[in-house]
């Protein structure tokens, strides 16, 4: 049973320093309390994703983010009940106090995480062109394109591995032959892999609609372009936690204006702003689907995955979710990109 002090975080801690606490004791979560043991509160991997996409600082007070009203159990409860508790309140830990609120240890429901991550679908897009990489894409599909020696596709598929996910279809156009013998039926890497074949290409949500059977629980959708260190597992309890119908996971870009802005107004300068900078959150090519949303991408049609969502919230009036990531992750779309990733590539996944 894992320690609870190798997650807790004092009252005046910041944000930042909660989301490293949840990082390295991996136990997604970090207890806020007294210095007497006395729960103030919790955080979890989603609180703090939620604060960033409502604009906070990672500088400011845990206390911005923190569940004050934590789901807990009494000392003394028997593990059924404990297990109950988590189930029907979905969370993966549960602190356990005493009569006095002083956190006496911290429950976790990890096997069964693990075991749902086995059974997890994960469909990754390796279909595409890759005309924005000629001419290395001249004779290979871009997941196979090498970054320090190694396929795009494979680190990605080695990652998703290192996690315990294990159920993987690849969806292939483009030099189809070439990604089937690389991978096989996945069996070196630990992985059962399937291969959705594009007889057209059908973008990056159409493939979906190739699979044997409509899966009865959410699906992990990448781009098979990606290099990220994220952590898939994180990513799906958010969009459990979100009840929504669909999650895409998003990346914070900033674009800088390379001269002064001036402001105008009836044809007389207003002010004056010296190469101004907007933040934006971008689709990261990472997606969780619900059975639902999956119904919605119609057969046999090029559909790409934003259509899906625009879809989802403008027609359906359905809840979606963004996940802000703020792990390691780099699109190969160019040749800029590649050359970006070379040079990172031994810095952040082979430590």
């Amino acid at each position: 049973m894992p320690d609870w002090r190798d997650c807790r975080v004092s009252p005046g801690a910041t944000i930042r320093a909660a989301m490293q606490q949840i990082e390295d004791s991996e136990l997604r979560i970090a207890v806020v309390t007294a210095a007497d043991d006395k729960l103030r509160g919790a955080v979890t991997d989603g609180d703090i994703r939620r604060g960033i996409l409502d604009g906070l600082s990672l500088e400011q007070p845990v206390a911005d983010v923190m569940n004050e009203d934590p789901v807990v159990v009494r000392r003394g409860s028997g593990q059924d009940r404990i297990t109950r508790v988590m189930v029907e309140n979905r969370v993966h830990q549960v602190p356990v106090v005493d009569t006095e609120g002083k956190v006496v240890r911290l429950e976790t429901i990890g096997d069964r995480v693990e075991q749902d991550r086995r059974t997890t679908p994960v469909v990754i897009m390796a279909g595409g062109l890759g005309t924005r990489l000629r001419p290395i894409t001249n004779d290979r599909p871009k997941p196979l394109v090498e970054v320090e020696g190694v396929p795009i596709l494979e680190t990605l598929l080695e990652r998703l591995a290192a996690q315990g996910f294990r159920r993987v279809y690849l969806s292939v156009n483009y030099e189809a032959e070439m990604i089937q013998e690389h991978f096989e039926d996945g069996s070196s890497w630990g992985l059962q892999i399937e291969y959705l074949r594009e007889e057209k290409r059908l973008g990056t949500a159409g493939p979906l609609s190739l699979l044997p059977k409509r899966p009865t629980e959410p699906v992990l959708v990448l781009n098979g372009d990606l290099l990220t260190t994220l952590d898939f597992g994180r990513l799906m309890d958010f969009h459990g936690e979100q009840g929504a119908v669909a999650t895409m996971g998003v990346r914070r870009h900033q674009t800088e204006i390379p001269y002064g802005v001036v402001e105008i107004e009836n044809r007389r300068i207003k002010g004056l702003e010296e190469k101004p900078s907007e933040e934006y959150f971008v689709n990261a090519g990472i997606y969780v689907l619900e059975p639902e949303a999956l119904g919605k991408i119609p057969g046999d049609t090029f559909f790409e995955m934003p259509e899906l969502f625009q879809l989802l919230v403008e027609e359906e009036g359905q809840d979606v979710a963004a996940y802000p990531i703020q792990k390691y992750w780099r699109d190969i779309a160019h040749q800029e990109d590649l050359q970006r990733a070379e040079a990172e590539f031994r810095q952040v996944f082979n430590q």
